[in-house]
């Protein structure tokens, strides 16, 4: 990883769910490497706890707390108990999110309320729920992740898409009503991502259609995830950061 400030967010209490693994695991690395506290959510327990074990022993204050964004009971109880570790909140970083590739044809109503709740009704909950502690917070902060497919579309996508569409304008909505309150709003539009899986795949998925040729590394994503919270991005909110190799200009 780049050798990064461990003072830019220094003391900054922030929250990322589906920390557990993979890009919220990456935000939690990123962000605790500049000096914040992490609570990292998630309801995949065991690979939670492993992670924040893994942040502490690099020295870094990390804590994991199980939460189903979907459930108004499992937010609450994550704001009392960062309102009783620290009283405020500075960073949340909305990035739990499923996916399930089903043509709207083939698409069941239980399966797109179980997308739409988790991607998109998570997020709403997290806002609706953390904004009494980030707006006695410190230069407070938010990052919705949404996705190229939010704006594009893709076919197979559409509770997928349509969750990520969703996010944008939840966004855009925050960040009109909280602007008054010094809280800044933001959308992280990534396009593919590299995972264990797929890190050396040379063709398939949207690598054919990215000009830079290939998927981010979770840690681009944190980067952008960083600057946005961080004072650096004072004076941005209510927009989208894409960090998508070039996709949406193809």
């Amino acid at each position: 990883m780049t050798d990064v400030s461990a003072t830019r967010l220094s003391n900054r209490i922030a929250l990322i769910t589906g920390g557990a693994r993979g890009q919220g695991a990456a935000h939690g690395l990123r962000l605790g490497s500049e000096g914040a506290i992490v609570y990292l959510a998630d309801v995949l327990d065991e690979d939670g706890e492993t992670t924040a074990a893994e942040l502490r022993a690099k020295g870094l204050d990390a804590t994991y707390l199980h939460l189903d964004v979907s459930s108004a009971d499992d937010w609450q109880a994550v704001r009392d108990r960062i309102q009783n570790d620290h009283g405020r909140l500075d960073i949340l970083v909305n990035n739990a999110g499923i996916v399930k590739v089903t043509t709207i044809e083939e698409e069941t109503l239980e399966a797109w309320n179980r997308t739409i709740g988790i991607n998109l009704t998570g997020a709403f909950l997290g806002l609706h729920t953390m904004i009494p502690l980030l707006r006695v917070g410190s230069n407070s902060a938010v990052v919705n992740t949404s996705s190229i497919f939010g704006p594009s579309g893709a076919v197979g996508y559409a509770a997928y898409g349509s969750s990520k569409s969703g996010m944008l304008g939840l966004t855009r909505t925050a960040a009109l009503e909280l602007a008054d309150d010094g809280i800044r709003v933001n959308a992280l539009v990534p396009g593919g991502v590299a995972t264990p899986i797929n890190a050396n795949e040379k063709s398939g998925g949207v690598i054919p259609e990215t000009p830079l040729g290939r998927r981010a590394d979770v840690s681009e994503l944190a980067a952008a995830v960083a600057f946005l919270v961080s004072d650096d991005a004072s004076f941005i909110t209510g927009t989208e950061l894409v960090v998508d190799g070039g996709f949406r200009t193809r």
